[in-house]
């Protein structure tokens, strides 16, 4: 266990750190995080400027990073002076993005079914039918520069209306690399005269509106799957900033999309859920109190130990601890890794050849899909690590 005495003492310093940095414009929180409480050896990134671009040193690989101070708003509306965006899809992206867009001033539309759930969104959000809100045919006919932020599944389903309407000229902007890379199972097979691009936010359409609410810039992939007009990347760049980018970093659709899959089954989501439980399980089964289970396996780490090391690393991590916690969490991270790293080869097997999409498209294409998704999250509310969490939740110090 981490030393609690210590922790306390750092984490109101650290994390007004994290969550209000010293720089605005930053790679990632962990080059900016201080390390003047703890001795450890710094780690500086060799930052070379050119043409606007940085070249940054990930542990030993150069790769060039863009920012969005490259593009000011004043830049962005002379750029996309004479585009229309069609954003379709009203989702957790779609919300997120259009909105950034539109209070960037670009000339954004949204295309969704007439008065379906998102439709009814977007005006709660302020758009306007015949005005910035159409049917999705409409918006497409519209548009120059087609965002495509349907849901995979979705996508598939609505591409034989789609794709005639994908006329030259245009351009075809999705933020998951999914459709097109996996084809012959999506059926998403794009027009050969019009550019393809990709704009990935590294988090949750509410978290790019967060972020962007807050004057600051979510990181985000891009990539360019066609480029007929010799200036697709360059679009793509834009359009990340213009949805609300800090950051971008490049990468191509099929790595995009590898990746991604893979690591919300794994340590973001479905591989921590899945510690989170066994560790719960274990100490409840051997006499420990709901609190004491929770606060143990979630509470701390979400709370304390996670945003440390977001903000500053691993190894600053284990420096924060003591001297008994960071012996046995080094000691045990090795068995832990042996142990876990067939099965997240695995699940990058089950990736890259498929299987996931297949499941993800049979299950989403499902008429019966949300109703089955949300008794899932019944069952997911109504764990009993769930429930002791929203007790201890109701006690911390910003709830009273």
């Amino acid at each position: 266990m981490a030393s609690r005495t210590f922790i306390r003492a750092l984490r109101s310093n650290v994390v007004r750190q994290i969550a209000t940095p010293v720089q605005r414009r930053t790679i990632a929180t962990a080059f900016i995080a201080a390390r003047a409480t703890v001795a450890v050896a710094p780690r500086i990134p060799a930052l070379i400027q050119k043409r606007g671009i940085k070249t940054i040193d990930f542990a030993g690989v150069k790769e060039d990073v863009y920012e969005r101070a490259d593009w000011p708003r004043e830049k962005l509306l002379e750029y996309f002076k004479n585009d229309t965006l069609a954003l379709i899809g009203y989702g957790s992206q779609g919300h997120g993005q259009g909105l950034n867009l539109r209070d960037n001033g670009l000339n954004v539309i949204i295309g969704v079914r007439k008065n379906g759930a998102s439709w009814n969104d977007a005006i709660q959000d302020g758009w306007v039918p015949g005005t910035n809100l159409f049917g999705i045919d409409e918006a497409i006919s519209k548009g120059t520069i087609i965002m495509n932020l349907l849901s995979d599944a979705a996508q598939s389903e609505t591409w034989p209306a789609i794709k005639p309407q994908l006329t030259k000229g245009k351009t075809l902007y999705f933020s998951h690399g999914f459709s097109p890379v996996f084809k012959d199972l999506t059926k998403v097979e794009v027009p050969s005269d019009i550019d393809v691009i990709l704009v990935a936010p590294k988090g949750s359409g509410r978290t790019v509106r967060t972020l962007f609410k807050n004057g600051r810039g979510i990181n985000s992939s891009i990539a360019v799957w066609q480029d007929v007009t010799g200036k697709a990347k360059e679009k793509a760049i834009a359009l990340a900033v213009a949805v609300g980018s800090g950051y971008m970093y490049e990468t191509t659709f099929e790595k995009e999309v590898y990746s991604d899959l893979y690591g919300e089954r794994g340590c973001l989501m479905g591989g921590i859920h899945g510690m989170f439980l066994a560790q719960y399980e274990v100490l409840r089964e051997r006499g420990h109190s709901p609190s004491e289970a929770f606060n143990e396996t979630v509470e701390e780490a979400t709370q304390s130990l996670y945003p440390l090391i977001g903000g500053n690393g691993m190894d600053w991590m284990f420096a924060a601890c003591s001297t008994t916690a960071r012996r046995g969490a080094i000691d045990w991270t090795v068995k832990f890794k042996d142990t876990l790293k067939p099965v997240f080869n695995e699940l990058y097997d089950s990736v890259k050849t498929g299987k996931e999409t297949i499941r993800s498209l049979e299950y989403n294409s499902d008429p019966d899909y949300r109703k089955k998704y949300e008794a899932e999250l019944e069952e997911i509310r109504n764990l009993e690590i769930w429930r002791a969490g929203k007790a201890v939740r109701s006690l911390r110090p910003e709830n009273n």
